[in-house]
């Protein structure tokens, strides 16, 4: 009995020490989140604050990402808005406007949430990954563009264990936008 108490001690002792192997955890996520993800959809909240974190707007919808390069994103309030990829086009239809728009899909994309993660090239060719820790539920991990022309500072990406649940994007100007995941279904390669 006094062995196995013993053995039970060091254990918890030796993981309670090592502050790397609570930290790796975080980028572990994150990793297998990306190399393994096909598919996903979800039901999505999106809320965009100022850089004085007053609330701007508000939205929701729909997602469906295939991998590589296919989306969905379908905004059904407060209006309705449609942005599809087949990887090489985007097409952006305004319901209210009775307008589409359609472009090539490159650099003016940027780090869009959409291609961040449909993109299927490894996601340490595009950010400097830091595992910021537990703050809440959600372990947090922080995507700092390599690119310095990118259209966003950081993206923080939250986990609910290895379920991912919220994003954070924080743009040139200090606005951030938050995208809460529900519904979430994803298929694994």
């Amino acid at each position: 009995m006094i062995g196995r108490i013993a053995v039970c001690c060091i254990f918890i002792i030796g993981f309670l020490s090592n502050p790397v192997s609570a930290k790796e955890k975080g980028t572990e996520t994150l990793t297998a989140f990306f190399d393994n993800l096909k598919t996903l959809s979800a039901d999505f909240e999106q809320k965009v604050e100022n850089a004085q974190l007053s609330s701007t707007e508000q939205a929701s919808g729909k997602l469906w990402i295939e991998r590589p390069g296919k989306f969905r994103w379908d905004y059904i309030s407060p209006y309705e808005q449609q942005i599809v990829s087949d990887g090489k086009k985007l097409w952006m239809h305004d319901k209210d406007l009775e307008q589409v728009t359609v472009r090539e899909i490159g650099e003016s994309m940027g780090n869009t949430p959409a291609v961040l993660l449909s993109d299927s090239k490894p996601i340490t060719d595009t950010f400097k990954i830091n595992d910021i820790g537990f703050k809440g539920r959600l372990h947090w991990v922080e995507l700092l563009p390599k690119d310095p022309e990118a259209s966003f500072t950081k993206i923080l990406l939250g986990f609910d264990g290895s379920v991912f649940s919220e994003m954070l994007l924080e743009d040139n100007l200090g606005q951030i936008t938050r995208l809460g995941f529900t519904n979430l279904n994803e298929i694994s390669k």
